[in-house]
């Protein structure tokens, strides 16, 4: 099974280093990250998982929740979650799933024969407040996910969930950003206050409307 923007997470029940939840429940009305790692103790992984700690209080001012998983047990998750905690000097303080069946990640299409017939590959979803998958990435067991770009991603998704707007290339908070070509130029001026400029008819500019 293969997951497209727009379609809706599948719901699941799982035994985490937090304790059991229900998916959508543990998300409530917030959004969410869910990304995978091929096994425990892999040395990429560990350095991501790191990572992902130290930019915990980030996520929770988007009131977003961030979810590991591996098809390995919680056992073996208590022990990594040492060593990650050791080697990164953070306290991981969101869940790893124990996928041990596997049923996650074949339900989110985490598990790609020609990468490995076992294991997950490295791939992340951004999920919506209405549960629906709004980002996809998959990476390389041999490169490590950059999650400053995560959060540069996940500013951009919920800042044009709320505005008639697009990110530019490159974009980072508080940069301009493009009015989208639905609203006129026109509406546009009344509908952006700080003011509009106009590089060309399909590309027009305005300060970043909630700052």
């Amino acid at each position: 099974m293969s997951l497209r923007l727009g379609d809706a997470a599948p719901n699941f029940k799982a035994k985490t280093t937090a304790g059991e939840i229900d998916f959508y429940e543990y998300l409530g009305d917030g959004w969410g990250i869910l990304f995978s790692h091929p096994a425990d103790y892999t040395p990429v992984c560990t350095t991501e998982l790191g990572k992902t700690a130290l930019l915990q209080e980030e996520f929770a001012k988007r009131n977003t929740k961030v979810l590991a998983l591996s098809v390995d047990s919680l056992d073996r998750h208590a022990g990594w979650v040492n060593d990650i905690n050791e080697t990164q000097s953070v306290n991981v303080g969101f869940p790893i799933i124990a996928d041990e069946d596997k049923s996650i990640a074949h339900a989110y299409g985490m598990i790609h024969p020609n990468a490995s017939e076992n294991f997950t590959v490295r791939s992340l979803f951004i999920i919506g407040p209405d549960k629906k998958i709004k980002l996809t990435i998959t990476y390389p067991a041999s490169t490590g996910r950059n999650f400053v770009e995560v959060l540069r991603v996940l500013d951009s998704l919920q800042l044009t969930a709320n505005y008639s707007v697009a990110t530019p290339a490159n974009w980072a908070e508080g940069e301009d950003v493009i009015v989208v070509p639905a609203v006129s130029t026109e509406a546009a001026i009344e509908k952006f206050p700080k003011g509009v400029k106009v590089v060309k008819p399909y590309l027009r500019y305005t300060p970043q409307p909630n700052k």
